[in-house]
């Protein structure tokens, strides 16, 4: 007696088992229709120019805003370099000055010329003047117009050197601009990689920051789940709020690739892994700080009832 008993306790023993074992698959078929990690849109902030860092005003975790001036490499140099461009502006304009008097007073000469011209031919209509007089006169305005035309050709070569200079300053002031080292979005410092007083090279990073405020999930489909999946979608996000238990937040697809990928090795789909999946992107809140770069997170298509 005891054996059939015993054969029947184990057939539904049996029995239990697999229906546990199918009800918790189903589970988390709805609970996940895809699986990825967190990530944010990362910059790395690098130095403009050579020189040393007479100021960096920045540690990990700090809040920077955009625009805001963190650091400041050595100026010396180009301040000496734009000090020595502007004397010799000043110089080469003095130059300018001086040619444009000379402009002025053959042009005066001019004039006086032209008066005596009028009054010779007056003179010459009565047979009151010499021929000779007045030939003279314009021969004198002929040279005067030579003069002339010969100073201004000089003026002109002199505003190009001017207008040259004054391009040389430019590239100064634009060298002492990327001399400040300026953050260009808002967001929380990652790494830092200088410090103050260290000699930094252009092109070399010095920090690397990114907005943690919204973050992004990038996650995973197979061609069976993508027809499911649009732009501006508002889904599910489930990330682990304890042991066992799951905090939902609210989502946006705003990405969804255009071609397939092998499945990356840490991501499962819920159905079996497939050789080819597509990548979307989930955009997230994160008000309160809870989501950090790389953490795991799963996606469910039904978008929480409000």
């Amino acid at each position: 007696m005891k054996r059939p008993r015993l054969a029947a306790a184990r057939a539904a023993l049996l029995l239990l088992t697999l229906v546990g074992g199918l009800a918790a698959c189903n589970g988390n078929d709805h609970l996940s229709d895809a699986y990825g990690n967190f990530e944010a849109p990362e910059v790395v902030v690098s130095a403009e120019v050579s020189g040393r860092l007479m100021r960096f005003d920045v540690a990990e975790g700090q809040r920077l805003a955009a625009g805001a001036v963190v650091g400041l490499v050595d100026t010396t140099q180009l301040a000496l370099q734009r000090a020595q461009l502007r004397a010799q502006r000043e110089a080469v304009r003095s130059r300018l000055r001086g040619v444009r008097a000379q402009i002025d007073v053959l042009e005066a000469q001019q004039r006086v010329a032209l008066t005596e011209k009028a009054r010779l031919e007056r003179l010459l209509a009565r047979d009151a003047a010499p021929r000779k007089q007045y030939d003279d006169v314009l021969g004198q305005l002929d040279v005067l117009e030579a003069q002339i035309a010969s100073v201004r050709t000089q003026t002109a070569t002199i505003e190009a050197e001017v207008a040259a200079l004054d391009v040389q300053l430019d590239q100064v002031a634009d060298r002492l601009a990327r001399s400040r080292i300026v953050n260009p979005v808002a967001g929380t410092v990652l790494v830092a990689y200088a410090e103050a007083h260290e000699l930094a090279a252009a092109g070399r990073p010095l920090y690397k920051v990114a907005d943690l405020d919204t973050m992004e999930l990038r996650a995973y489909v197979s061609g069976a789940q993508l027809p499911h999946l649009r732009l501006g979608q508002r889904v599910t996000v489930l990330i682990d709020d304890g042991p066992t238990a799951n905090r939902a937040l609210e989502g946006e697809v705003t990405w969804i690739a255009s071609e397939a990928e092998f499945t990356p090795k840490l991501i499962q789909t819920k159905e079996e892994r497939v050789n080819l999946v597509y990548a979307f992107l989930v955009r997230v809140p994160n008000p309160d700080g809870a989501l950090k770069i790389g953490m795991p997170g799963e996606v469910r298509f039904t978008a929480p009832t409000p």
